[in-house]
C-alpha cells in the first residue's frame, strides 16, 4: 500500500484544503489567544485585589497599633489583636494571620486553630524571603486540589519602623465569574467560526473548480505532447493573464518542437556515434603507450651478455601481456560500462605491483615512495595497473614539455585499515571550469588526459568501495589520492 502524500493530491483539492486550514487555525489561534488572555487578566485581578486588601488591613492594623494602651512589643501582639483580629477579619472578609519575627503563630481568626494544640508556623523559607525582600513582604503561590491559593506575607511595624511580627493573609482565588465569561465566549466563537467555515467550503469549492479548469485542458495537452508525433495547440481563451501566458508558451513550444525533432534525432545519432568512436580510440590507446614503451625500454637496455636477460625478458613479458589483457578487457565489456571491465580478485602486494607499474615508464623524474614493503589487499592485478599508469600518464601529460623542473612522486602507504595511493606532479593544475567535470565520462581526448579514462577508472575504484580525489593549483600541480581498503588475510 502506497504512503499517502499531499503532492499526489490535485491542486483543486490542495487549494479546497488550504483555506479550510486556513480558517480552521485562525479559529485555534483565536481560541487560544482569548484563553490566554483571560487566565492573564484573572490573575492580574487576584494579584491587585490582593495587594488592595493587603493594604486596606495593614492600614486597619497600624491604627489599632496607634490607639492601644498595651506597650508596642512583639510579645503584647496577642493581647493587642485578642478582640481586634476578629473584627478586621468580618470587616475585610478575609482570615487573618499575625506571627512572630520567628515564625510561629500568635493570633489568628479561624476559630479552628483554637482547637490545635500547636499550628503550623512559618516555612523558613518564606522567612528568609520575607526578611530579604526590599518590601520585607513575600507572596506565596500554591495549586491545592487544583485550585489557585495566594497567601501574602508581610512585617508588622511599630510607629519607630521596628519589626514586631509577621502578618499572613490566604486568599483563595475563585475564578468562577471568568471561567464563565470564558465560555460564553467561545461558544460565541465557534458560531461564528461555524458559519465562516461552511462559507469557505463553498468560496474554496467554486474558486479551486474556476482555478484548475483551464489548467486541466493545458495538463490534458501536455500530457499528449511528444516528440515523435503531430502535437496540437490550445485554442482555448481563459480568464486569466497568467494562464493565457502558458497556453502562449505551450503552443510556442509545440511550434518549436515539431520544427526541432527531426534535426534533434539525427543529430543525436551522429553525435553517438563519434562519441563512441572516440571513446573506444581512448581505450585503446591508454594500454598501448606503455606497450610502446616497454619494447623501447628493452630495446635501449638490451644486453645477449646480461646474466638477468632471461628474469628482464619475463617482466617485459609480462607487462606486455597484462597490457593486451587490459585491451582485451576493454574490448569485449565496452558496451557495459558500469562493470568494465570484471573484476578478478586476487591477494596480492600493493606496493609490489605499484612499483612494477611503473617501470614501463622511461622518465627519470618519476619518484616511489613507500612506507612499507608490503602491503597486503584483495584485487584485480590488471585493473590496479590499469589506476596507476592511467594516473601516472595523466601526470606526466600535465608537465609541459617546455618546463625546466619536472617531477612525479607516487607514494603508497597504509593508513586506517586502507591502502592510500598518491600520484603527485608539478605541472600546470586543472582548470577551474574543469574541476566538477573531471570524473565524468567525456568522449574526448586531452593531452591532460581528462577524458574517459578517469571517468572508469573511478569507476573501478568504487567498485572495490575506494574513493578517488584530488587537489590542485594551477601552476603548481595536482595531487590525486586513491584509498582502497585491505582485505583481512
Amino acid at each position: 500500500m502506497n504512503n499517502f502524500k499531499i503532492s499526489q493530491l490535485s491542486l483543486r483539492t490542495r487549494i479546497f484544503l488550504s483555506m479550510i486550514i486556513v480558517i480552521l487555525i485562525a479559529s485555534i489561534l483565536m481560541a487560544s489567544i482569548s484563553i490566554i488572555q483571560f487566565k492573564n487578566e484573572a490573575r492580574d485581578y487576584h494579584q491587585e485585589r490582593l495587594d488592595r486588601k493587603e493594604f486596606a488591613i495593614k492600614e486597619h492594623i497600624n491604627y489599632v497599633l496607634s490607639t492601644t494602651t498595651y506597650p508596642l512589643t512583639p510579645e503584647n501582639l496577642p493581647l493587642i489583636f485578642k478582640d481586634k483580629i476578629h473584627e478586621l477579619a468580618d470587616i475585610h472578609n478575609l482570615e487573618i494571620n499575625i506571627y512572630s519575627l520567628d515564625g510561629k503563630l500568635l493570633k489568628s481568626s479561624k476559630g479552628s486553630f483554637t482547637v490545635d494544640k500547636i499550628a503550623p508556623p512559618i516555612p523558613k523559607y518564606i522567612l528568609k524571603l520575607v526578611q530579604s525582600s526590599v518590601e520585607k513582604r513575600y507572596v506565596d503561590i500554591k495549586n491545592i486540589d487544583g485550585v489557585k491559593n495566594r497567601s501574602s506575607y508581610s512585617q508588622i511595624k511599630d510607629d519607630k519602623f521596628k519589626p514586631l511580627g509577621i502578618l499572613n493573609i490566604p486568599y483563595v482565588e475563585d475564578d468562577g465569574f471568568y471561567e464563565t465569561e470564558l465560555r460564553q465566549f467561545l461558544l460565541r466563537l465557534s458560531q461564528v467560526y461555524s458559519f465562516m467555515l461552511i462559507i469557505a467550503f463553498a468560496l474554496a469549492y467554486f474558486l479551486a473548480s474556476y482555478i484548475t479548469k483551464s489548467l486541466k485542458t493545458i495538463s490534458d495537452k501536455i500530457n499528449k505532447t511528444g516528440l515523435n508525433q503531430k502535437n496540437e495547440k490550445i485554442v482555448i481563451e481563459a480568464n486569466s493573464r497568467e494562464i493565457n501566458s502558458l497556453i502562449a508558451a505551450y503552443n510556442k513550444m509545440v511550434d518549436k518542437l515539431e520544427e526541432s525533432a527531426s534535426k534533434l534525432a539525427q543529430s543525436e545519432r551522429e553525435q553517438a556515434w563519434r562519441e563512441m568512436a572516440k571513446q573506444v580510440a581512448h581505450e585503446i590507446k591508454n594500454p598501448l603507450t606503455p606497450m610502446r614503451l616497454t619494447v623501447q625500454s628493452f630495446q635501449r637496455k638490451f644486453d645477449a651478455n646480461d646474466p638477468n636477460l632471461k628474469q628482464k625478458l619475463d617482466d617485459y613479458s609480462k607487462t606486455l601481456i597484462q597490457q593486451i589483457d587490459t585491451m582485451s578487457s576493454v574490448a569485449s565489456a565496452f558496451s557495459n560500462f558500469a562493470s568494465m571491465p570484471a573484476q578478478q580478485n586476487e591477494t596480492l602486494n600493493v606496493v609490489e605491483v605499484v612499483e612494477f607499474s611503473l617501470d614501463i615508464f622511461n622518465e627519470d623524474y618519476i619518484e616511489f615512495e613507500t612506507e612499507k614493503e608490503e602491503i597486503v589487499s584483495k584485487i584485480d592485478r590488471t585493473q590496479l595497473v590499469r589506476i596507476i599508469t592511467n594516473l601516472v600518464k595523466n601526470a606526466i601529460q600535465a608537465i609541459p614539455d617546455t618546463q625546466e623542473t619536472k617531477k612525479i612522486n607516487v607514494s603508497v602507504k597504509e593508513e586506517n585499515n586502507f591502502v592510500v595511493i598518491q600520484v603527485r606532479d608539478n605541472g600546470t593544475g586543472i582548470e577551474a571550469e574543469n574541476i566538477n567535470q573531471i570524473f565524468e565520462p567525456k568522449f574526448t581526448t586531452k593531452t591532460s588526459g581528462m577524458g574517459l579514462g578517469l571517468g572508469i577508472i573511478k569507476n573501478i575504484i568504487e567498485n572495490y568501495k575506494g574513493t578517488i580525489t584530488f587537489e590542485t593549483e594551477l601552476g603548481i600541480g595536482t595531487v590525486f589520492t586513491v584509498t582502497l581498503p585491505i582485505s583481512n588475510h
